[in-house]
């Protein structure tokens, strides 16, 4: 809030911004902080680092930063000392006393709403420095015209003509308008089609409040058709809050929901790439994770398909490749190498998915081999999985997508020849519980679905190492509940042959939980 004596703000302040030249060098007295510091005042920047650095944490401005671009500190305090007032100040509605010319229009603005913006104060007093022989003598007018109580009758306030240069191909006339039309109001509607226009409207205007707001509605407004965009507007303007709510509700999402749409063709390689190697990464089986790949791969290469095709075409169109040559050994496969070595290959024991990975050419004949030779040691050995060591980043991963309707929620898994029931209950409105189970090959309800081609061990006992975890969104915040990595041996019989249950207690829906596992050499 302002003095009511306008001499409180000083006069180096603007000799500062607008490089006036001093008739006698003298030292002034400048507060900064909690101490008092002497400097000249024709100097931008004295070299007192202690003031700078008092003076920058007062206005909240990175330290950093103001060495580079000292006079953005006084930039700051001119906005400050107007935003402050503007709080309990009703909004002008007479005649504008700035124009701002932009987009091919002119767009009428008031004080001291543009002091709002950084980009427009520093347009405005560059603008006043070059339109008068005393702008000092101006500014001294419009803090006294922002004063409250001790003016009888305000001078009048040049009226001032600005010119903003917008490149950014984001920036639309519908968009920039709504930016402005923020200066005057904290709460404008906001159309998800106009916000990517409107953050990159309040990036150019450095309108920090409206640019957060944008933030904050992209990431609670994340869905398969915008996840793209989001991410991309992320980057570009270096926010890194909405990155990474991109890449985390991309981990989560991917598979049961990106994966069956039209619109994981729009996802980019290099998110692709960080999200497959989460170990939060949510995924049915490793077998679902390799079909979405394979999907984004064919949508890369048919960029007329406009509908999500069914499975077998995918696997028709790499079958269509000559066999003397595997796809990822290809030109064309050759920049996909990192996507899929990221992939848990090993996780993918069913006969019947081996057989189509072998079948579509895909994959080069040494990874292939590898598979197999891992799988067979395997099961030579009782099921120990003596090539994997590390569970976060090595584990075979099955999840459960427990949504509003379940009240009990389960799936059958087959590992060979070790047979587990995945399971989720609700308890009441917010209690859940995850957990695991060892069973007989002979109690299956639908043996044909889980253990066709498949190996049945009869071994009494196996040791396995796991970890569950759940995640969840609520309020636009991911929650994740994670058991500790156990290891357990599983027989066939209670307690034994029951995992440690996860526990949690969420209103989060639907819930997203994960069960990986290894088995260790015993």
């Amino acid at each position: 809030m302002f003095q009511t004596k306008p001499e409180a703000v000083s006069p180096g302040l603007f000799q500062r911004i607008f490089r006036l030249p001093q008739q006698k060098p003298r030292l002034e007295r400048r507060i900064a902080g909690s101490t008092n510091r002497w400097r000249f005042p024709k100097e931008s920047f004295s070299g007192d680092l202690l003031a700078l650095s008092q003076l920058c944490k007062s206005l909240s401005i990175d330290f950093d930063e103001a060495l580079r671009s000292p006079d953005r500190v006084y930039v700051t305090q001119i906005q400050k000392l107007f935003t402050e007032n503007l709080k309990n100040k009703a909004i002008q509605s007479g005649e504008a006393d700035v124009i701002l010319e932009c987009l091919g229009y002119k767009w009428e603005l008031h004080q001291p709403q543009l002091f709002q913006s950084k980009t427009l104060t520093r347009l405005y007093l560059v603008a006043l420095s070059r339109s008068t022989t005393d702008p000092l003598r101006e500014l001294d007018k419009l803090l006294r015209a922002q004063t409250p109580g001790k003016s009888k009758e305000p001078s009048p306030i040049k009226k001032m003509t600005i010119s903003l240069k917008i490149n950014d191909p984001l920036v639309t006339r519908v968009a920039f308008a709504s930016a402005l039309k923020n200066l005057y109001m904290s709460e404008v509607e906001m159309n998800m089609d106009d916000v990517l226009g409107v953050l990159a409207s309040a990036h150019i205007l450095q309108f920090t409040a409206l640019f957060q707001r944008c933030v904050a509605i992209m990431m609670n407004g994340l869905t398969p058709s915008t996840i793209k965009n989001f991410y991309v507007a992320g980057c570009k303007y270096k926010e890194e809050q909405l990155t990474k709510a991109c890449e985390k509700w991309l981990e989560m999402n991917l598979v049961p929901l990106v994966g069956k749409q039209i619109h994981l063709r729009n996802i980019p390689q290099e998110l692709l790439h960080k999200v497959i190697k989460s170990p939060s990464l949510f995924t049915f089986s490793e077998f679902h994770l390799l079909k979405t790949m394979l999907f984004w791969v064919y949508l890369q290469l048919n960029h007329k398909i406009q509908t999500i095709p069914i499975y077998e075409t995918v696997l028709a169109f790499f079958n269509s490749f000559p066999r003397k040559c595997a796809f990822l050994d290809r030109d064309t496969g050759q920049c996909l190498m990192p996507l899929f070595t990221c992939l848990r290959l090993h996780g993918i024991t069913r006969g019947k998915d081996l057989e189509e990975i072998r079948h579509i050419n895909f994959f080069p004949e040494a990874w292939l081999m590898r598979i197999t030779a891992n799988h067979y040691h395997a099961l030579e050995s009782g099921g120990d999985m003596a090539h994997l060591k590390d569970l976060t980043t090595q584990a075979v991963r099955f999840g459960l997508l427990f949504t509003q309707e379940y009240t009990t929620y389960s799936k059958t898994i087959a590992v060979y020849g070790f047979f587990f029931e995945i399971k989720g209950i609700k308890h009441d409105a917010t209690s859940y519980s995850f957990y695991m189970q060892r069973i007989k090959h002979t109690d299956l309800k639908f043996p044909s679905t889980v253990w066709e081609h498949s190996p049945v061990s009869l071994r009494a006992e196996r040791l396995m190492k796991y970890e569950i975890r759940a995640h969840t969104l609520v309020d636009g915040k991911w929650q994740e509940f994670r058991t500790n990595q156990i290891t357990q041996k599983f027989g066939f019989v209670k307690p034994s042959c029951k995992s440690h249950a996860l526990k949690i207690q969420t209103v989060g829906i639907p819930i997203y939980a994960s069960f990986a596992f290894i088995f260790p050499v015993s």
